[in-house]
């Protein structure tokens, strides 16, 4: 798997406040604000609509955050309890937002300190001595390399550049002896770990690993214990293409999360879920993209070919983490849906909404009656 951008939220939260739902949140397209890991950001304090006869005229109280990090904006917001007042949640959604900036601080590739920065600075000479924390992303990031085919690669980043899908970028092919040169690099079998040692050694000079289709799902999770830890009940968690939710909103109901239409809108859902206690990733081929020739060519490359994957449109997965959502989602959809289904079903508890390349919409069997579908995507190229 290659992300050679990004691309727009394409799970929309719906109901999640009484006013107003979160907006679409778009992923950075260049270097993350060096701000972002050196500040801590201020919180919003905002009544919501309590459920129906609360007892003792409480009145529930939304903290939220929204901050850059990770190369992406990042929104948390918890929801206080009779149990629970502001004084309570406030800095737990503060600890929560420091988890995420501490993750981006041990594995983003535009942090030269980072222990991802020095595995990729000792490339081709000698093994970097990690944490525990960019040791188990590493180990999941090979086994789901090792599940995939290879579909998924942390060495990715050795393809760096070839694409380009910024905005304002020409529309342009890049060559394809450019594009055959760049993709033998990709190769996860060059990534050597010593787990009892906690080292890690990419054997090839040229070979260079990123994090980003597998990190973000990781911090997610650890945001999340923080609030868990505080006792905090009711919370959501989103961070580029990545979702959270613990607990139902104030008012007693489900949040409902909506699958982007792959060719409609930013605000464009074909399907709902009302969720509890689960996490989401999607893969899309729709913002990061432009179309040539009536061929549209997006950021997630297939490594066996090095051109954009062709099987789907997009990929939702659902799972009880964000970390496995967020490592399997780029897979999936290189996979395409039947072999993505079968790969989704043989990893526990997960489950994945597919749009294929024609379109047509593919559940696996631990969403049925889980998935509404309000009607069928969009078609177009």
């Amino acid at each position: 798997m290659l992300r050679s951008g990004t691309l727009r939220w394409a799970l929309l939260l719906l109901g999640a406040s009484a006013c107003t739902e979160p907006p679409p949140i778009r992923r950075a397209t260049a270097q993350p604000d060096a701000s972002a890991t050196d500040e801590t950001p201020d919180t919003a304090i905002t009544q919501v609509q309590p459920a129906a006869g609360a007892a003792g005229g409480f009145v529930p109280k939304a903290v939220s955050i929204e901050h850059g990090a990770m190369g992406t904006k990042v929104v948390i917001r918890a929801y206080t309890s009779p149990e629970l007042d502001e004084k309570v949640v406030e800095p737990a959604v503060r600890k929560a937002f420091g988890e995420i900036v501490r993750i981006e601080k041990l594995m983003s590739t535009w942090i030269e300190t980072s222990e991802v920065s020095r595995i990729n600075a000792e490339a081709g000479k000698s093994a970097v001595k990690v944490g525990p924390e960019t040791l188990a992303v590493i180990e999941k990031s090979l086994w789901i390399a090792d599940q995939s085919g290879g579909l998924f690669d942390i060495t990715f980043d050795s393809m760096r550049g070839v694409w380009k899908f910024d905005e304002g970028a020409e529309p342009k092919i890049p060559p394809k002896d450019v594009i055959d040169k760049a993709r033998v690099k990709i190769d996860y079998h060059q990534v050597e770990v010593n787990h009892d040692a906690s080292t890690v050694k990419l054997k090839r000079a040229d070979t260079r690993i990123n994090l980003g289709g597998i990190a973000k799902g990781f911090a997610v999770d650890a945001a999340a214990r923080a609030l868990d830890e505080a006792g905090v009940k009711a919370f959501f968690i989103q961070a580029g293409g990545d979702l959270f939710v613990r607990g139902k909103k104030p008012d007693g109901t489900q949040f409902r999360v909506g699958v982007r239409d792959p060719r409609g809108g930013p605000q464009d859902s074909f399907a709902l879920m009302a969720v509890e206690d689960h996490a989401f990733s999607t893969a899309g081929d729709y913002e990061r993209a432009f179309v040539l020739d009536g061929k549209r060519y997006h950021h997630i490359i297939d490594p066996r070919t090095g051109y954009p994957a062709t099987a789907s449109r997009s990929v939702t997965v659902w799972a009880k983490d964000a970390f496995t959502a967020d490592a399997i989602d780029d897979a999936v959809f290189i996979m395409g849906p039947e072999k993505g289904l079968a790969f989704v079903e043989s990893i526990e508890g997960a489950g994945v909404v597919i749009v294929d390349a024609n379109n047509k919409v593919w559940i696996s069997k631990r969403l049925d009656g889980v998935v509404q579908v309000l009607r069928d995507p969009t078609d177009a190229p």
